[in-house]
Order: structure tokens, then C-alpha cells, then sequence
């Protein structure tokens, strides 16, 4: 049997651990493994090498992704995964693992109706929006990237008397800012979960400046644009000089946690064994509730994520 992985989409932290165990998983079994390299433009040409050894020797500890990474529009094209379907028959491989997020996953899906390709996807995005699964590959080291940051932030915001406002990545989620707020002691968060109230806030942190406190900390979920308007907030109605810091794509980068080491290898091995042991795959593998399962790709499409309610409750006070 000849298997092959690639990685799709957003790169994020733990892509090598898994890249690494599903080789190394392979050779155990006596499985053919193979790798694809670019994503799915890489599907499209041709970009498809046996994996060895060394491969994958020495990448446990490195973020991103040595198979490299796109986002192809190609694919969406019949002719394009056509040529795809007849590359992956040249190397006589039967089934794939793709790690990435719910657009990937859609990819492979159409793929699979078109030549019954079986494939497992990882869910893998720093986001943490891909629906059925409460952990996605990544999430544990962005959040421990945030962490730093805003731990070194907090050194200058109280050293200068300043508000800083940190804005997270996220897109339409707010899970990182909120995670982050809730760890790191910020004063106020702002996500799009939570309809924010900064009158409310504003109140209560004109208070807390009046009995003595000098600097605060915001973080800001990307999605919700206001990145700006909380900076004037605090220099207009709270009274302190504020400054914005973006942190941007070092969220994705970054030496891989042990979480996301071990999670990444345990995805990869429940996939391995899904599509050694029942045929017809077209499935995400998903982290719910402390144990590992599998969902079909339409209901991943068809739902939409929300945060725990345990946790919306907890940052209420941050929001509102």
C-alpha cells in the first residue's frame, strides 16, 4: 500500500511532528509512504517523492512545514485534479492524509467524488474554527507565542505608564484572543463572540486609573477591525497613551510545544489506522471531548464552530 501526506492551507506548529510520525508509522507497517510537496499545486505537478529517513530526520523541533505549503485555485478546476488523479496513479498511490483547514478538507472531498481517492484530514489552523473538533493541530504553540509576547509587552507597558493594544490573529474567531486575555491577565478583550461594550469597560478602567493603575493590556481579535478604535478609546476616554502591536505571522511560526508534538502524532496514527482498516475514507479526524473520531467532510462544512460557553463566560467581564 502506498500512502502519501502533504500539508495545505496556513502552515502552522506541529506540521513536522506529524509529517515526521507518519513516515516513520509507515516503514512500521510496511507501508509505502510518500510525500507531496507545494500543497495541492504540488498534487498538480507532479511534485511527489517516496519519503526516506532522512526526510524527515532532525524536523521534530522546526515550525511550519518542510513539505511547504499554497492555497490553489487550480484544484478547484476538473482538469486540474484530472491531472492530479493521474499523477498520484504514476507513483501507484492510494490514499492521502492532508493536514490543513475545512477549504483543504472541501478540496479533497471533491477530489474523492471525482476518483474515490480515500483521504484522512488533520485539522491543523492556529485558528481553532474548524467545526467537529474541539483542538486543531498549532493552537498550543500560537498560544504560547502570544503568551511570550504579551509577557514582554507588559514589561514596556508598565515601565512607560501606556495601554497596549494587542491584536491577534484569527480571522472570524476569537478563540486566541480570548484564550490569551483570559492566561496573560488582560484588562480587556475584544472578539467578534462577545458584542463588545466599551462604555461599560471604560467605566470600570477609569476606576481602577483613579485608585492607581498605570497600564493596561487589550487584546483584540483580528476580525473584529477595531484594533484603532481601542487605541483612541484609551487615549481619549480612559487617559492613557496607547500604542497598537500586531503580532501577525510569528503566531504561526515557532519551535512546536510538546502538545502539539504528541497530538500531531496521535492524529496521524488514528488516521493511519482509518484508512488501513475500512475503505471508502473521506473523513476529518477530530479531538472532541477526549478521544479521537472522525466526521465526514459535508458536516464540517455545513456547521459552524463556536467557543466552549465555559470559556465565553469566563472572559465576559474582558468584554463587557
Amino acid at each position: 500500500m502506498n500512502i502519501a501526506i502533504f500539508t495545505s492551507g496556513g502552515d502552522c506548529a506541529g506540521m513536522n511532528p506529524a509529517i515526521k510520525t507518519f513516515v516513520e508509522e509507515c516503514y512500521t507497517r510496511n507501508i509505502t509512504p510518500y510525500l507531496i510537496y507545494d500543497g495541492l499545486e504540488g498534487l498538480i505537478d507532479n511534485n511527489i517523492k517516496k519519503a526516506e529517513h532522512s526526510d524527515v530526520s532532525g524536523i521534530i523541533y522546526r515550525g511550519g512545514t518542510v513539505l511547504r505549503s499554497s492555497r490553489s485555485k487550480r484544484f478547484f478546476d476538473h482538469e486540474y485534479r484530472l491531472q492530479a488523479y493521474d499523477n498520484l496513479k504514476s507513483h501507484n498511490i492510494e490514499k492521502l492524509i492532508v493536514l490543513g483547514g475545512d477549504g483543504s478538507f472541501r478540496a479533497l472531498d471533491a477530489f474523492y467524488e471525482d476518483f474515490g481517492i480515500d483521504f484522512i484530514g488533520i485539522p491543523s489552523t492556529i485558528d481553532n474554527d474548524i467545526y467537529g473538533t474541539d483542538y486543531c493541530l498549532g493552537v498550543d504553540t500560537a498560544l504560547n507565542v502570544i503568551r511570550e509576547a504579551i509577557d514582554d509587552i507588559r514589561d514596556t507597558a508598565s515601565s512607560f505608564k501606556r495601554a497596549f493594544v494587542i491584536e491577534t490573529m484569527g480571522r472570524e474567531c476569537g478563540y486566541l484572543a480570548l484564550v490569551s486575555a483570559l492566561t496573560c491577565g488582560a484588562e480587556v478583550c475584544i472578539i467578534p463572540e462577545i458584542p463588545s461594550n466599551l462604555h461599560t469597560l471604560g467605566e470600570k478602567l477609569k476606576n481602577e486609573v483613579k485608585e492607581g493603575r498605570n497600564y493596561a493590556i487589550a487584546v483584540v481579535a483580528e476580525g473584529c477591525g477595531m484594533s484603532k478604535e481601542v487605541e483612541q478609546w484609551f487615549e481619549e476616554e480612559i487617559g492613557l497613551e496607547a500604542r497598537i502591536t500586531t503580532l501577525g505571522h510569528i503566531q504561526r511560526g515557532g519551535n512546536p510545544t510538546v502538545y502539539d508534538r504528541l497530538i500531531a502524532s496521535e492524529f496521524v496514527i488514528y488516521a493511519l489506522d482509518k484508512l488501513i482498516n475500512t475503505a471508502n475514507n473521506h473523513h476529518a479526524i477530530v479531538y472532541k471531548s477526549g478521544s479521537f473520531d472522525f466526521i465526514d467532510i459535508q458536516t464540517i462544512s455545513e456547521g459552524k464552530y463556536t467557543i466552549k460557553a465555559e470559556l465565553l463566560k469566563m472572559g465576559q467581564t474582558l468584554c463587557v
